[in-house]
């Protein structure tokens, strides 16, 4: 069950009492989360629902305006940066907030600088550790609706800043487990517990996050899942419990937890690996109130049903949340390879009782939202569609070809890659560098992979941005499927991918070698 703390800390809110919510209209959506950000970026995915979705029209990408170091020792692997970075968020009077990697192995700080010119306003330090990792996991703060910034810290606690817009602001201390529980023993729960995903905030500040433990854990604390709130409904549940398979160890790292629109249900993923790695697990519905199990789903491959699908550590895949509550989230092919590395993304009703057509590709990405009218030539009658990178990999067994695609939820084809019966392709566009390395072992069409965990949408001007590992920012234009402008930024690299963000003014922010980019005219 899930376990109550009280409000030492903390003064009192609440959110509506769950239901079932069938039929969600992509007006409520836009009600819902764009009302919940306003003109900002709050965090992974732009809102509580992932949908990555920009409020206003991005500027044309005429040139760098500054850039700024998200990490200051960057630690290379040969020739390829297998770290994670948080997203960054923009306030709504454009404010860039950016989570800053400061040491070699650890070691992180919170900068917040001027959209316009990239001149340093404040910058805050945060003694967060990270669990143990394979790929460095993402520092993972949030901007909630009422502009207050939560930033991660030791022992799973959080720091409150306000007035983020400010080169001063009020920071305090608030812990799912008890402010006054940390402050008797700060040591030992620094040293056994550590929060493992981004965090995720609904429109009153309630606050919900994965955390990990050692065995050596204070008050009984086993990994799972966290609800922090202003008042006495702070409150957590382990892994195992809200799963309800004694098997389950953690929350899997880098899955921020999302929110159907109208925030009464938690959607998070849940593994049997107790380790940095990949295991099996579930797909979670819980009560966002009480943290309550409602639901859950076993999450398996799509051509060989009887296995499990792989949920690994170094992604950073997230539930995705769309208008109509259907739930969207990436994982990978058992037998490992079976899909050229492509992994699936698995499609959901809102209560995971109902298994709909999956996506081709679900490998470390979390789709976004695209308006059906985005897309002028789509005909179909979705009203909402899915953006996905759709890379296929060499190094897997594909061709090296690689996509992204605008893939419409609701009407299926035959995936000429696995046989299986996937999400229609509606547009598709191809990386436009070819990869030499790739090339010179026998794939003669092979390009550059698409870099991204998170795409920013533009529904204002139809086309959406895309980083690539060529170290070239793109803008897809959904009107013509053509990438119809570009900008290098680095000279590209090998890294894990990496979010776009669209600013209140229209900038568009991109990552490439450890360093964000503030593009615009």
């Amino acid at each position: 069950m899930a376990v109550a703390v009280g409000g030492d800390d903390v003064r009192g809110c609440g959110v509506a009492r769950w239901r079932c919510t069938a039929v969600v209209t992509l007006a409520m959506l836009l009600a819902g989360t764009g009302a919940a950000r306003a003109d900002g970026w709050h965090g992974f995915g732009g809102d509580a629902q992932h949908t990555a979705m920009s409020p206003v029209a991005a500027q044309e990408m005429g040139r760098v305006r500054w850039t700024t170091p998200l990490d200051l020792q960057p630690y290379y692997s040969g020739q390829s940066l297998l770290i994670h970075y948080g997203t960054p968020m923009v306030t709504r009077s454009n404010t860039v907030i950016i989570p800053v990697k400061t040491g070699a192995t650890d070691g992180f700080r919170v900068e917040a600088r001027r959209a316009d010119t990239g001149t340093l306003l404040w910058m805050q330090p945060t003694d967060y550790t990270l669990p143990v990792h394979g790929w460095v996991p993402s520092l993972g703060p949030t901007l909630t609706r009422r502009e207050r910034l939560f930033i991660p810290g030791a022992g799973g606690t959080l720091y409150r800043r306000v007035l983020p817009d400010h080169a001063t602001g009020r920071t305090t201390q608030r812990v799912f487990y008890g402010l006054r529980n940390y402050q008797a023993n700060p040591r030992s729960f620094n040293d056994n517990v550590r929060i493992s995903t981004p965090i995720t905030a609904d429109a009153r500040e309630v606050l919900y996050f994965g955390f990990v433990t050692t065995d050596r854990a204070p008050l009984g604390l086993r990994s799972g899942v966290a609800r922090v709130s202003a008042g006495r409904g702070s409150t957590w549940i382990a892994a195992p419990t809200a799963a309800g398979d004694s098997t389950i160890q953690k929350v899997v790292y880098n899955c921020a937890p999302a929110l159907s629109p109208d925030g009464t249900l938690l959607y998070i993923a849940v593994t049997d690996n107790d380790e940095s790695g990949s295991g099996a697990g579930y797909l979670l519905a819980l009560d966002s109130r009480t943290l309550a199990p409602l639901a859950r789903v076993r999450l398996k491959d799509v051509v060989h049903a009887a296995n499990d699908a792989v949920l690994p550590d170094d992604g950073t895949a997230s539930p995705t949340v769309g208008p109509d509550g259907d739930v969207y989230f990436g994982v990978i092919e058992s037998p490992v390879g079976s899909n050229h590395l492509r992994g699936w993304l698995l499609h959901f009703d809102a209560m995971l009782s109902q298994v709909k057509t999956p996506g081709a590709f679900g490998w470390d990405d979390t789709a976004s939202i695209v308006p059906a009218a985005a897309v002028p030539s789509y005909g179909g009658i979705s009203s909402y569609l899915l953006m996905a990178k759709y890379n296929n990999y060499a190094e897997g067994g594909g061709d090296g070809v690689n996509k992204f695609a605008v893939l419409d939820p609701h009407d299926s084809m035959v995936d000429p890659i696995s046989g299986a019966n996937v999400m229609r392709e509606v547009l598709t566009v191809t990386a436009p560098t070819p990869d030499p390395l790739a090339r010179e072992d026998g794939f003669p069409n092979a390009v550059k992979e698409w870099c991204v965990n998170t795409g920013a949408v533009d529904p204002q001007s139809k086309g959406a941005f895309l980083n690539n590992e060529d170290g070239v920012m793109y803008r897809w234009d959904f009107t013509t499927n053509t990438l119809a402008s570009s900008l290098q930024i680095t000279r590209g690299l090998f890294e894990a991918y990496t979010p776009t963000i669209i600013g209140p003014d229209g900038t568009v922010y991109a990552i490439s070698n450890g360093i964000l980019f503030a593009i615009g005219r």
